[in-house]
């Protein structure tokens, strides 16, 4: 059990890694333009009126057809839309995390490719090379997935709006200062998200008082940081979230191996029952507008529901 977990943990923080940090091996010198809310690219802002686009992260290919189904023509894998009728007969340039095979991105004729910052930066720059118009984002925030969403939807001439009005809806109306809240997205280390994750915003959205919030650390990970089980003792949470990592271990297994720490059944959240499992998706990569909406709807339960509840 515990090699198990272990190596699920593993393979947690070796997608967190590849999500947000930026690729310094085997890279030529890039030139960026990063703005405040953390969308970047490595040219100018797309222009308008793109009208074969392929998509290297999930999150902009789903972007992309909620603005205008007839714009991509080409993406990246996931199990995220593995039913989804919408991407059926969109071919696939990748799988999961594997990297793009840029003979069928350029075979697709693109006028504009999107990657995500930390995973996309190689095979961007190799398409640049080819004269095809490239564009990096980086979401690590609230606002950076509306301002995302804006600069989509004017480099393929779409209105942004009605998207950015369901996006309120995933947010509490009047948000009430909630419970001190741990989330967990590793046990082996115990590594959480502070405020400068998609996690950590997610959760200051929710008036959550996140116990990592402001702690610092050396974690190789931006955003997040590793506690002592003496740490978490100290802060005593009222809530706990759990992340199942992307590989989908089952929530009673993930549970089975927290109840044998010995911290564990001395928290607060373990006593009054408020652990909650959470996908990886939507809560520590945004992967999708339907996972984003699903893990507010969780959030709204976790942390505006009674204690004792």
């Amino acid at each position: 059990m515990y090699r198990r977990w272990f190596l699920s943990a593993l393979a947690l923080l070796m997608s967190i890694f590849l999500a947000a940090c930026t690729t310094v091996t085997t890279q030529q010198p890039e030139i960026k333009v990063t703005n405040p809310t953390g969308t970047t690219n490595t040219n100018s802002q797309p222009k308008g009126s793109a009208k074969r686009v392929v998509a290297l992260s999930s999150l902009s290919a789903d972007i992309i057809s909620r603005l205008d189904k007839t714009k991509i023509v080409g993406m990246t894998g996931s199990k995220l839309f593995n039913n989804d009728s919408r991407f059926k007969d969109i071919p696939r340039v990748s799988e999961g995390q594997s990297p793009p095979n840029l003979e069928k991105v350029v075979a697709l004729k693109p006028d504009l490719v999107i990657g995500a910052e930390g995973f996309s930066n190689i095979p961007i720059q190799k398409l640049q090379q080819l004269g095809i118009p490239t564009f990096l984002t980086k979401v690590n925030n609230w606002e950076s997935l509306e301002e995302l969403t804006k600069t989509l939807a004017k480099s393929i001439d779409a209105d942004p709006q009605p998207l950015l009005n369901r996006y309120k809806t995933f947010l509490p109306e009047k948000p009430t200062q909630g419970f001190s809240t741990l989330a967990l997205v590793s046990r082996q280390p115990i590594l959480a998200p502070n405020k400068n994750s998609w996690a950590g915003d997610l959760l200051a959205k929710f008036q959550a008082k996140n116990i990592a919030a402001d702690l610092q650390g050396k974690s190789p990970i931006g955003g997040y940081v590793t506690l002592s089980a003496e740490k978490v003792l100290e802060a005593n949470p009222e809530v706990i979230i759990l992340v199942n990592p992307p590989q989908g271990n089952s929530e009673a297994g993930l549970l089975d191996s927290l109840k044998k720490e010995a911290f564990w059944q001395q928290l607060q959240a373990t006593k009054n029952n408020r652990v909650y499992v959470f996908d990886y998706y939507g809560l520590v990569n945004p992967g999708s507008i339907d996972a984003i909406e699903k893990a507010c709807q969780q959030l709204k339960q976790a942390l505006f529901a009674p204690q004792g509840t």
